[in-house]
């Protein structure tokens, strides 16, 4: 009889354990799922959920405020998540926060965290979208490291050719880098430049006073510079100069033709610069006309004299005094 008493009291032990720890899971399950406070429901969409699942907790500036409710596609890219979120937290939370998906420490599970906005916006309501941003993924960093790691490899390799080759002489840089000659030529070509700079500095500075120094007011530098139809005045004074100049090439031209058929020609000024002659008669011809002119004067003085003629020159000439007089009257 006392081993039955024993064996009921262990019993209901058992039942009296099993009904509380059940009623424990009950209440930790609905306090996890916000089975017993009241919520109302947001939403987020992502391209990305990263591993997030259903009753993943939800975060508010660090602070459990929720659950993941439902995760459901809406298209090929972008997926819809659902948030239940306690009813106290409805004053805290804008309509300019965004949500963003991470893991609850290193190795945890997924979670929703809600990162306030910067704006003065109001509370958000039940049914409202607020933005998202989906941070890269531990693949996407490990897929890009290690492109990086291979590109750094090829370039490594690229380097060590590179440096290969100028070690070896190879190449403009390696020849500057082992032949001493080229490197000094190089060192010379430097300096020069250096040289051709400093004169070309000091050019400029002295073109920079000239300039300066003109008076560009009164000069006729400063007049060409300013004056704009003073300037086209000039512009056309050169364009005369220079039909000018074509006009005289023009005449030169026919004057060494004229010349080069006179030389060359047939005609009378050919043939009186060719023939010595004929010269030499020419020559004999004006001196007989000049002594000719000699001996008339003669005459005509001695015919001044003569008692036959010399009542009619005195005639001419007492003309000549009263046509004379007349014209001075």
């Amino acid at each position: 009889m006392q081993k039955k008493t024993n064996e009921k009291l262990k019993l209901g032990v058992f039942v009296i354990l099993g009904l509380l720890l059940f009623v424990l899971a009950i209440f930790l399950i609905g306090n996890r799922k916000n089975m017993f406070v009241k919520t109302f429901t947001i939403s987020a969409n992502f391209n990305n959920v990263n591993g997030l699942l259903q009753g993943n907790n939800v975060r508010y500036s660090g602070i459990n405020v929720g659950t993941v409710k439902t995760i459901s596609m809406i298209n090929d890219s972008t997926i819809n998540v659902n948030m239940a979120i306690e009813e106290k937290m409805v004053q805290h939370i804008k309509k300019d926060a965004i949500a963003t998906i991470g893991t609850d420490g290193l190795v945890g599970n997924m979670i929703v965290n809600i990162i306030p906005g910067k704006g003065d916006t109001a509370v958000i309501s039940h049914g409202d979208v607020i933005k998202s941003f989906t941070k890269i993924g531990t693949g996407e960093m490990l897929n890009t490291l290690n492109v990086t790691n291979e590109n750094a490899a090829l370039l490594t390799a690229k380097l060590l050719d590179i440096t290969n080759s100028i070690t070896n002489g190879k190449g403009t840089l390696g020849m500057l880098i082992n032949d001493s000659v080229v490197a000094n030529n190089f060192k010379h070509t430097v300096s020069n430049l250096k040289l051709t700079s400093i004169e070309a500095n000091k050019t400029i500075k002295t073109i920079n006073k000239t300039i300066a120094s003109i008076d560009l007011d009164n000069s006729v530098a400063g007049v060409l510079l300013n004056d704009s139809l003073e300037a086209q005045k000039v512009k056309n004074i050169i364009t005369n100069l220079e039909s000018s100049s074509h006009s005289i090439d023009s005449v030169i031209n026919n004057l060494n033709a004229t010349l080069l058929n006179v030389k060359e020609g047939k005609g009378a000024i050919n043939y009186l610069s060719n023939d010595e002659e004929l010269v030499k008669n020419l020559e004999e011809t004006i001196k007989n006309i000049n002594e000719g002119t000699d001996k008339f004067n003669q005459n005509m003085e001695a015919l001044k004299h003569n008692f036959l003629t010399r009542a009619y020159f005195r005639k001419l000439e007492r003309q000549e005094k009263r046509d004379k007089k007349t014209n001075d009257n």
